[in-house]
């Protein structure tokens, strides 16, 4: 197949994942629910931004399978979104409006396995070069392969004569009168993509472990990116428990689930690849600042409110206006030492930099002689900055002794 032919599949992938995450939102808005709600925006998101990322994966990288895994990904949620939401319009909202209620409801029964199933193993599995990390992993790829055949297959099968409002009301999966061992097989697939995807998670530990140069590079883009879904999920969930995150909940999710897919489409085209250091390193600076700041100026207006303000009346306005301009003088010193952990940590490199560099500055000022001066500039330049070669010239006291300039090579 030619390459014009090969981007112009990855594109016909990508615009019906697009076509019915759109389509899913709309119909979920025509039904009265809530598009506001961060399961049904995720999945809609999932639909729209995996395969985006899987087409130009694919059109510039045909050979790396992760494309167009992503592109199947994108179109699993996109009929997973769609399928239930058109068969509600089709079969409760406008009875006989729509054709094909019923197809509609079995496809969106079963079309979330291949979708999840690639994102928890094979993705991971075969990251970021499209091969898995040994021959020692096939066998998990084709436990993988088999649990989400089983549940697509039997599902599928089995959900087929129950299509329509059958299948909406069912609180089965379709499996009701599917024979026992079919629905034993059905439910043991989905502990076993599980395991499956559990295993796939150490595949990618142990690949990131023994992995160098670019290939790290890569591996710390989909983790970094991965970590900030999970925070981010987390964070989302939490205050929604108490009702105060309302209907802002999608537009929270909107970067974090993007985050994922655009990290493995940067990190496999390698397109400012070198930024993930400096990407970690601001994230866990200003993460921790922001947490400093937020717990010191609420214990701030605690005390000042307890110390001052009786007990279950409103807090004072100049205990607010003091613990805001508190946490305002805070901000400075505390980004500095903030900084100054996270590099000693993370950043070893950098920190052992600043100690060298400042270490030979506190000699400076008591160095007088020239020679041993310029073998230590040398020498810490050769430390901190890692050059392949460095040189240095002394400017002569005149234009006369241009010709004796001393010169010393390291």
């Amino acid at each position: 197949m030619s390459p014009r032919a090969v981007a112009g599949l990855a594109w016909l992938l990508c615009a019906a994942s697009l076509m019915l995450g759109i389509l899913g939102l709309v119909l979920e808005s025509l039904n009265g629910h809530r598009i506001t709600d961060s399961l049904v925006v995720g999945i809609a998101l999932l639909a729209i931004t995996f395969p985006l990322v899987g087409a130009v994966v694919a059109a510039r990288r045909p050979r790396n399978p992760l494309g167009w895994i992503f592109c199947v990904i994108g179109l699993s949620y996109g009929l997973t979104v769609t399928g239930e939401a058109y068969a509600i319009y089709a079969l409760r909202t406008a009875p006989g409006s729509l054709p094909g209620g019923g197809l509609m409801s079995w496809l969106g029964n079963w079309a979330w396995a291949p979708g999840l199933g690639l994102l928890m193993t094979f993705a991971l599995l075969l990251f970021p070069d499209g091969r898995l990390p040994s021959r020692r992993w096939r066998l998990m790829a084709w436990l993988s392969g088999a649990s989400i055949a089983m549940i697509c297959g039997l599902g599928g099968v089995w959900s087929w004569p129950q299509r329509g409002l059958g299948l909406l009301e069912s609180n089965q999966e379709g499996l009701e009168n599917a024979p026992r061992l079919v629905e034993l097989l059905v439910l043991a697939s989905l502990p076993l993509l599980l395991l499956c995807g559990l295993a796939s998670v150490v595949a990618l530990l142990l690949r990131f472990r023994r992995s160098r140069g670019v290939e790290r590079q890569q591996l710390k883009w989909f983790a970094f990116a991965g970590a900030v879904t999970f925070a981010g999920l987390v964070l989302i969930d939490f205050p929604s428990q108490y009702g105060w995150i309302g209907p802002v909940s999608a537009l929270v999710t909107l970067p974090i689930l993007v985050s994922m897919p655009v990290a493995a489409g940067v990190a496999i085209l390698r397109y400012r690849l070198y930024d993930i250091d400096r990407l970690i390193n601001r994230t866990l600076v200003y993460g921790v600042l922001t947490a400093v700041l937020g717990l010191s100026y609420a214990g701030t207006v605690l005390v000042l409110g307890q110390l001052f303000g009786d007990v279950g009346e409103r807090i004072p306005s100049w205990a607010v206006a003091g613990a805001t301009l508190a946490v305002a003088a805070l901000v400075r010193p505390a980004r500095g030492r903030i900084q100054a952990a996270v590099d000693r940590r993370f950043n070893r490199r950098k920190y052992n930099a600043a100690t060298t560099i400042e270490t030979f500055s506190a000699r400076l000022r008591d160095q007088v002689d020239l020679d041993t001066l310029a073998t230590e500039l040398l020498a810490v330049t050769d430390k901190t900055m890692q050059p392949t070669t460095v040189s240095l010239w002394l400017r002569p006291p005149d234009e006369a002794s241009k010709r004796h300039v001393p010169r010393w090579d390291y």
